[in-house]
């Protein structure tokens, strides 16, 4: 794809600036600000009318609404009417890793440590003998929130061979006792992981005041939600740069895609036809621990959110379920290309390499929530972008993950496909991708979200456009 170096740049500068969920969030609300989008607080009465004709203009309505580590954006044309269905993207802002416990400064045989705890299902050998930084939010007395990162601060050290000669025969680590990273010698009593963590705190939210006049310790932190982050930059390599590694691939490529995708709805070239459904993106915290929680995608948020748009535009509730039966899902997390060390871990004939493009996730235990007609449409919009696909299964002696796929399409009752980039290395510290995967996704995403105009395309519950394989 031509624009495939600058979507890499552009996806490497996402990664660098979210190395916690909360920072995604961030980062992704200043993009869709930027971008004329306006944020919505949950505890205020929102807009009586979401269509565009609503607000003067004849311009689409574009928000977005910030619930701890979840970002829900959308974009309401203004032709939308009571009955008007959703298309949305669904992601997770969460990676695997590790969380700072309570009583965070320890120390041990002169050197000082950070309690933490494991976060989700790490490949814990990749955590390894890396620098790592601190990264997420505080919450002072006052009630304010902070974000903060550390930079390079933390390193997990592994046993020299000398004094483990078997480890190369089988390296086995207790998640207790050998995952509690360094950060300086010293003991307890001559440092204060707080203390640091507040001092990084940007001063201009302080109100502009000197931080030595603000006033602000280590003990006015009454709360925090902090994890570790790997700090090597992403990095393009190998044979004509076709590589692309980095952190939190797992699933900050399906995150940046659907922004992308949201945000080019309002480009002056956008191909396809937008005014049929309201376009949502949402981004969800707490996948990797299973999702259940208020920000997670088993908790209220999209059900909320999409309840209070559809009231927005006077929608009955039975206007709003029959917005929801005519809507699509497409819920992106990513995948596994075939590992060419460990074939036999893959089906033997569904195979997907990386460079082939984007995947369609299939598994006959729901585990994905992909049916043929999901599948159809995935065609549909890979076909509109000029995409290749390929489709994920897999092997029967080696079980699947499970994506919000499943938990969306069982909560609100809306058509789902499952779909994502492939990676190797999946729940690494670093993971790695081809670099012409990410924008490929992107690209099928922004077909879904604005699809050709032709005669059979129809809703979530109509019939499908006769489109075939892109391959």
């Amino acid at each position: 794809m031509d624009a495939e170096p600058d979507y890499i740049d552009d996806f490497a500068q996402f990664i660098t600036a979210s190395p916690s969920s909360y920072h995604a969030v961030a980062e992704t609300a200043r993009q869709l600000t930027a971008a004329g989008f306006t944020e919505l607080d949950e505890r205020a009465e929102w807009p009586s009318s979401e269509a565009g004709a609503g607000i003067g203009d004849g311009s689409p309505a574009r928000h977005y609404v910030v619930r701890d580590g979840s970002i829900v954006a959308w974009s309401v044309p203004p032709t939308a009417g009571p009955a008007t269905p959703f298309r949305i993207i669904g992601t997770h802002t969460d990676s695997p890793g590790f969380k700072l416990k309570p009583k965070p400064t320890t120390s041990s045989n002169g050197w000082l440590q950070a309690g933490v705890e494991v976060y989700g299902g790490p490949l814990l050998n990749s955590w390894l003998d890396r620098e790592l930084e601190l990264a997420g939010r505080l919450v002072t007395a006052d009630g304010a929130t902070h974000l903060v990162r550390t930079g390079p601060f933390l390193r997990i050290p592994q046993l020299a061979i000398h004094l483990d000669r078997d480890a190369n025969a089988g390296l086995t680590l207790d998640r207790q006792r050998h995952t509690s990273p360094v950060f300086g010698v010293g003991d307890v009593s001559q440092a204060d992981l707080l203390e640091h963590l507040v001092g990084l705190v940007p001063r201009a939210e302080l109100d502009g005041t000197a931080f030595q006049d603000s006033g602000l310790h280590g003990s006015d932190v009454l709360g925090y939600d902090i994890v570790t982050a790997d700090t090597a930059p992403p990095q393009r390599f190998g044979l004509d740069r076709q590589l692309f590694a980095a952190g939190r691939m797992d699933n900050l490529s399906s995150v940046f895609a659907g922004l992308v995708a949201l945000l080019s709805l309002s480009e002056p070239d956008c191909p396809g036809r937008i005014d049929g459904h309201v376009s949502v993106l949402a981004a969800f915290d707490h996948e990797e621990l299973g999702s259940e929680s208020r920000s997670g995608a088993s908790g209220p948020l999209l059900d909320d959110v999409l309840t209070r748009i559809s009231g927005g535009l006077g929608a009955t509730t039975e206007q709003r379920l029959r917005a929801y039966a005519g809507s699509w899902c497409i819920s992106a997390d990513a995948g596994h290309a075939v590992h060419p060390n460990y074939p036999e871990k893959h089906d033997p004939v569904n195979r997907p390499i990386a460079g082939g493009g984007p995947l369609l996730k299939i598994n006959a235990n729901q585990r994905y929530a992909t049916d043929a007609r999901g599948a159809a449409l995935w065609a549909t919009a890979c076909a509109d972008a000029g995409v290749s696909y390929q489709e994920f299964v897999s092997n029967n002696t080696v079980p699947c993950g499970s994506t919000i796929g499943p938990l969306t399409a069982t909560r609100l009752g809306i058509s789902t496909v499952d779909v994502g980039v492939p990676l190797l290395s999946m729940h690494s510290a670093r993971e790695l991708a081809h670099a012409a995967d990410p924008p490929a996704l992107s690209a099928a995403l922004t077909a879904f979200f604005a699809p050709r105009v032709r005669s059979a395309l129809s809703d979530g519950a109509g019939a499908l456009p006769d489109e075939r394989n892109a391959r």
